[in-house]
């Protein structure tokens, strides 16, 4: 069931024309009411605070995300660098591609010439152009995340991108093949960094800004009885930051539900619930305000998506403090386990300028994002065939998938785990298996909480309180 690449590469390059980009575009083309990018431009530039800090990757205020991006920018304008390898390969991609020069500098000039946009607190112009963007992305590859008790700086690069992602040159930049290639390589770059012993200098008890200090411990409390870690040794015993990224809870943390009972769903990754949407269609206008999920494109034309249309997806975020790799939904076989290339920093234009994107884009970015897809064939029949999809978010390089076709997994076995960055997951089912949800009581959304990993989230017909 291996999906068509090329075939999804045309889809996301004609992506750009089905949207309305191009000569003369305007906002109304890309689905921005002028009402709506008005009133967000004006709530940025009155400095309000927004409730756009979903899962803790960005400063809950703004003027403290403001006030890094200052210090960053004067770090490599007062102490200038030779770019990083990998970042000099996407300035000579600019430079050399007319389409792709003529997008970076656009995503620039189409930004709103109000204060929010132009200046950070302290008068320091914000990011002017390519140039310096190209600058601070290139100083990021060799730091680690420090703590932040407002909200760590999770998501640098992004921080950086932010108000261009929002124009409607940044909306063509990041949609487009060789940018993200460039991205890929930038990423994965950082993720070597982050995965070296170097890493490990924010793993400190700094009581400030390292990860064992006390306002890290104060925010999670219970890690010690929680995680693997060894408090008597360097580190916590951690061999790199994407190591304590990627930590792993002790024996008996999360039991699963109901182990014998093959019908009852369990939660894939502790996560909070986004949406739940039935009768999805095969193909739809994803792009638009309501981000209605489109089979086609989520699955990149795999001929598997027929057997989903007409069915359910539940789709859940997971935050910067949270255990970050997943466990099967349901005890079953390996069908298919893959993962889709795709983009990076690409934000749905109808949310216009969204100061935490992706956040507000999680729907949209099922079909767009580099994502990793694995197919179950469930052990009990009345679900059967189901989808475990895992989306990288802004800083995401790596799905990394750890079953194989043909493996059987129980009901709470690791199946793979999201390398640093903001994820989202989605379960997809066939029509048919009409799914009862128990979602602790909340409604699916921006301002849901964690449901625990391996607690009972769905089942055929009716479902019994976790245990």
């Amino acid at each position: 069931m291996k999906q068509p690449v090329e075939s999804f590469k045309t889809s996301r390059r004609n992506f750009i024309k089905l949207a309305g980009l191009g000569a003369g575009v305007t906002a109304l083309s890309l689905g921005i009411r002028p009402e709506v990018a008005a009133a967000r431009t004006g709530a940025a530039a009155a400095g309000r605070v927004l409730p756009y800090r979903v899962g803790k990757w960005l400063p809950s205020d703004q003027a403290v995300l403001d006030r890094w991006l200052a210090a960053q920018i004067r770090a490599v304008t007062t102490n200038p660098q030779p770019l990083q390898p990998v970042v000099q390969e996407l300035k000579d991609l600019i430079e050399s591609d007319a389409e792709i020069y003529m997008f970076f500098h656009q995503m620039f000039e189409d930004l709103p010439r109000s204060a929010q946009f132009l200046s950070t607190p302290d008068g320091s112009p914000q990011v002017e152009d390519y140039n310096q963007m190209l600058a601070l992305i290139s100083s990021i590859l060799t730091t680690a995340p420090t703590f932040n008790k407002t909200g760590l700086v999770g998501f640098p690069i992004n921080a950086i991108l932010d108000w261009p992602m929002g124009t409607e040159g940044g909306f063509a930049a990041f949609l487009n093949d060789k940018v993200n290639v460039e991205f890929k390589k930038i990423l994965n770059t950082w993720a070597t960094f982050l995965s070296s012993p170097a890493s490990r200098y924010v793993l400190s008890d700094d009581p400030e800004t390292g990860w064992f200090g006390r306002d890290a411990m104060a925010a999670m409390p219970d890690f010690v009885r929680q995680f693997q870690c060894n408090p008597t040794q360097p580190y916590y015993g951690f061999t790199s930051w994407d190591n304590f990224f990627t930590r792993q809870f002790r024996d008996g943390q999360r039991p699963v539900a109901f182990p014998k009972d093959g019908a009852i769903i369990v939660n894939a990754c502790e996560s909070a619930p986004y949406r739940l949407a039935r009768n999805v269609q095969l193909n739809d206008r994803f792009w638009i305000k309501a981000q209605p999920y489109s089979l086609k494109h989520m699955f990149a034309d795999d001929p598997v998506v027929e057997q989903f249309v007409g069915g359910t997806i539940y789709q859940a975020f997971l935050s910067a403090l949270s255990y970050h790799r997943w466990h099967s939904p349901v005890s079953g076989t390996i069908v298919d386990a893959h993962v889709i290339d795709g983009s990076y920093y690409s934000e749905l234009p109808g949310e216009g300028f969204d100061a935490a994107a992706p956040n507000e884009s999680q729907g949209y970015i099922t079909e767009v994002a580099t994502r990793a897809v694995i197919l179950i064939e469930a052990d009990d029949p009345r679900i059967g065939l189901m989808a475990f999809m895992a989306v990288g978010m802004a800083e995401v390089s790596t799905c990394d998938i750890t079953v194989y076709v043909g493996q059987h997994v129980n009901k709470g076995d690791e199946t793979g785990m999201f390398h640093f960055g903001g994820s989202t997951h989605c379960l997809i089912f066939r029509p048919g298996v009409n799914l009862e949800f128990n979602l602790g009581g909340q409604e699916p959304g921006l301002e849901a909480t964690n449901i625990k990993i391996n607690t009972a989230l769905a089942r055929p017909g009716s479902i019994r309180s976790s245990k």
